[in-house]
């Protein structure tokens, strides 16, 4: 049996990424903070494991990685937080913080199973980044240059880790309906128009994510690596279409 952690795993798309691992015949580890709600979220999905951990604490990380028993096929870093805040405003410990989560702790992550991976000779790991690291939004404070961070890494992360048989991509969802959007989309009419900005005239689904997950993860990608793919209804190449000749 192929074997995964999902961190980030009581979110929207974290729990759907690993609702569809499992049942795609992974034992799936569900990372996150909150004891209570891993619990809960453990077990909603068949054979999960219940994994207690803050990404930013190496020792925590170690930890819930020998807790789960088994060298991990994948690791998903979705854990994540955003701040919002225009910059010149935005108190510099919420900046750090999103890095922190954001960016180093994917770093922490991803290296811990690494190193176990390598002793195997091979791996998957899809780090979540996001089309605001592509495209910068105001009001984001820290998150885009987070997430840009991550997209550059996964490619270090690519380079330096290949030879030992690991992969690692990155998937950057787009309007997602769910997790941090969640609150943001019950208004009708951000959900319109945002949704008719899309190419394909709606919003993304976490189940949208979650494909793009088992795909990168599959025998299908089996030669893919360092790649970013976005999940986004073609949003993010659709800027001429915002401004139309006529």
């Amino acid at each position: 049996m192929k074997t995964a952690i999902v961190t980030g795993a009581v979110g929207d798309i974290g729990f759907a990424t690993a609702r569809a691992l499992a049942e795609a015949g992974y034992k799936v580890g569900v990372l996150d903070l909150d004891e209570a709600r891993v619990r809960e979220t453990a077990a909603r999905i068949s054979g999960a494991v219940p994994l207690v951990a803050s990404v930013t604490d190496e020792a925590s990380v170690e930890a819930a990685l020998h807790a789960f028993g088994a060298i991990p096929d994948l690791v998903v870093n979705n854990a994540g937080i955003v701040r919002f805040g225009y910059l010149i405003d935005q108190p510099l410990e919420d900046f750090k913080r999103v890095l922190d989560v954001d960016l180093v702790g994917v770093f922490i992550v991803a290296r811990a199973a690494a190193r176990k991976m390598a002793s195997r000779g091979s791996g998957a790991i899809v780090n979540i980044t996001s089309i605001g690291g592509v495209a910068c939004g105001t009001n984001a404070g820290a998150y885009p240059a987070a997430k840009a961070g991550v997209a550059k890494l996964t490619e270090q992360m690519a380079l330096e880790w290949g030879p030992q048989g690991i992969r690692v991509n990155a998937i950057a969802p787009g309007f997602i309906d769910g997790g941090m959007s969640a609150g943001f989309f019950k208004d009708p009419k951000i959900r319109a128009r945002r949704g008719d900005a899309v190419p394909l005239r709606r919003l993304g689904t976490p189940e949208d994510v979650a494909g793009a997950v088992l795909f990168l993860s599959s025998d299908a990608a089996a030669y893919i690596s360092g790649q970013e793919l976005a999940v986004d209804g073609g949003v993010v190449k659709s800027v001429l279409q915002q401004l139309p000749r006529d």
